[in-house]
């Protein structure tokens, strides 16, 4: 049942008029909103809430012994934010995190603001010193509303103890609804104490957001909308549906490979939106951007009608807004946030609604209308520039490549395993190699690029879904991030498979170096290079913990490594100068796409051009 629901419905909570502790409330209403799992640490400001936690699990443990509410305890409260956002990226669920006030408090900042970046819906109850020393600087206050503010979809300080129980309703409200994202409950100390009735109903008086988010759902597709949409698509010879995180956030999958197969559009998409279709599908270009697909590039230089669905033009995909899709003489835009639209690139058709119902909206429209139009040579041209513009590597080369093991490792997933990263090289590689039959089994920091992602995400994921294989694929950089998450998998028996591809440094930022900084390796040649990964693993409790270091041993320890039962570490020596390519330099267009020495490109490219303005990775 929704929070919505629960405030109108006629028949009484169970619970109603019953005398309770702020925390009991808090508690309560997490159980009414469906929370099986809490990631967290304790701490003295959250410890009301925390024992209340314990006490309802002694209450309402079921035949099997199991806790309905069970807390999960991380190594420290980063791990916790993320392993909450894996769990909501790999569910669709809202994850919550439970942490103490003060350094608890600020060690999930990171997290949220990731998961605000890449529209994650958590919730994040901190603790918070007693409402009449707030800002004091008592011991451990933090001045959270002030700190998270500014990287929070919405931040509450619970200061009168008689709205927590709506304020907790209204902060899952927000998380989930319209585009998703992290909303921060500030509970101080002596109203988790406080004792008064609960009324289970209620929602915080919200109502011009509410309205945004009705207008939006209540906007439905018109027929003439459709029509004018078809009109665009009848012009075209060459469309193109470019795909974002959106239509994963907003359920609309299946909608979309529906579109896409019975109008025959090939479609392409970002890192947060692979998933979203098929990309083992003969209409898929899998990813496109800045280390995307030469074909999928390509295809966007092509294309004459461009077809955004949920995405947003980031840096990343138009890396020179003003040459992106240049032959595109018509761009559409579908998507459930208005800012999106013409913030990047100007729309010639667009649709602010919810995704699943637009775009079946249109396909029904179209069979009505028996729209029939032959896109098979557009199809026939890039099914061509596929086969020429393949991803590909040094096979020869006597050092493991890293594709290659990615290559051994996706036969084993088919397609089918949930995959967590950290960021550098590894991610682009898994996003390149890896297949992805159905959404939400790629979980990856997207905008934020944060290091020490994969492992905790992998983790909430496993959680999550314990009989699925589950595999974080990561650097030796991001590993050391949050390393001490290991042993929270082998704590918990996880059976987590944690692959790390050593190349000892930071491979992304020493590419970049290499190509934009004439070699000058400013802060990557330390010598960080005296963690033994397998002994800390196994000092962590992994039983198959493996060094592998042999190219001819590559197929059979992967394989050993994916069929292990239970937690598995297996780290991979692999060529130090090994670099992602494809490569869009900042601020350059597809044309300047950098192939390397093993992907032929158009010959298009100017030697001569340097990367913009724009410095990030």
């Amino acid at each position: 049942m929704t929070s919505v629901t629960q405030a109108v419905a006629a028949t009484p909570h169970p619970l109603a008029g019953k005398r309770m502790t702020g925390a009991e409330m808090l508690v309560q209403v997490l159980a009414d909103e469906g929370v099986d799992l809490i990631f967290g640490y304790s701490g003295g400001a959250i410890l009301p809430t925390y024992d209340a936690v314990f006490r309802f699990n002694d209450e309402q443990v079921g035949d099997e012994g199991e806790a309905p509410m069970r807390l999960v305890v991380p190594a420290n409260e980063q791990g916790a934010g993320f392993m909450a956002a894996g769990y909501a990226r790999a569910t669709g669920k809202v994850g919550v995190a439970m942490v103490t006030s003060g350094p608890g408090a600020t060690n999930t900042v990171t997290p949220v603001r990731d998961c605000m970046a890449d529209s994650i819906p958590i919730v994040v109850i901190c603790g918070q010193v007693p409402t009449h020393v707030i800002g004091t600087d008592a011991f451990q206050e933090a001045p959270v509303s002030a700190i998270m503010g500014s990287v929070a979809k919405h931040v509450f300080l619970v200061t009168s103890p008689a709205k927590l129980e709506e304020t907790v309703r209204t902060a899952f409200e927000i998380a989930r609804s319209g585009r998703p994202g992290p909303v921060v409950i500030d509970v101080p100390k002596d109203v988790q104490n406080w004792i008064g009735e609960f009324r289970g109903t209620g929602l915080l008086p919200i109502k011009s957001y509410r309205q945004r988010i009705e207008a939006v759902q209540e906007n439905a597709l018109s027929a003439s909308e459709a029509r004018a949409f078809f009109k665009l698509l009848g012009d075209a010879r060459k469309p193109l549906l470019y795909v974002g995180g959106g239509a994963i956030h907003g359920e609309a999958s299946a909608a979309l490979s529906r579109f896409a197969r019975r109008f025959q559009i090939p479609v392409t998409t970002t890192l947060m939106g692979i998933g979203a279709f098929d990309t083992t599908d003969s209409l898929a270009l899998k990813m496109l951007g800045m280390h995307g697909m030469a074909y999928a590039n390509y295809a966007v230089e092509d294309c004459d009608l461009l077809i955004a669905v949920g995405a947003r033009f980031d840096d990343r995909v138009a890396t020179d807004p003003d040459t992106f899709a240049p032959n595109a003489r018509r761009v559409a835009h579908l998507d459930v946030d208005a800012s999106e639209v013409g913030k990047v690139r100007t729309a010639d058709w667009y649709h602010v609604g919810v995704l699943e119902r637009d775009l079946d909206a249109l396909t029904s429209w179209g069979e009505r209308h028996k729209f029939d139009a032959d896109f098979s040579a557009w199809l026939a041209e890039l099914e061509e520039m596929r086969r020429v513009y393949a991803l590909n590597y040094d096979r020869d080369s006597k050092l493991i490549q890293p594709n290659y093991v990615i290559e051994e490792l996706n036969k084993h997933a088919k397609g089918e395993a949930i995959i967590s990263t950290g960021v550098g090289q590894h991610q682009m590689w898994a996003a390149q190699y890896m297949d992805f039959k159905h959404p939400r089994l790629w979980l990856t920091s997207g905008s934020m690029g944060t290091m020490g992602f994969g492992l905790p995400a992998a983790v909430g994921a496993q959680f999550a879904y314990p009989e699925r294989l589950v595999i974080d694929i990561d650097g030796d950089g991001s590993m050391r991030m949050n390393i001490g998450e290991l042993e929270t998998v082998t704590t918990y028996g996880l059976p987590v498979k944690v692959l790390v591809l050593n190349n000892f440094g930071d491979g992304m930022v020493r590419q970049w170096q290499k190509l934009f900084y004439k070699g000058r390796m400013s802060g990557t040649d330390k010598s960080l290079h005296r963690k033994d990964f397998i002994k800390a693993a196994q000092a962590d409790g992994f039983e198959f913990a493996v060094r592998l270091d042999r190219k001819a041993d590559v197929p059979r320890v992967v394989k050993e490594f994916v069929e292990f039962d239970g937690p598995a570490f297996l780290e991979v020596i692999i060529d130090p100068d090994a670099g992602v390519y494809p490569m869009v330099g900042p601020g350059l267009s597809y044309s300047q796409m950098i192939t390397g020495d093993h992907i032929p490109d158009r010959g298009e490219r100017d030697p001569d051009a340097t990367p913009g303005g724009s410095s990030m990775f």
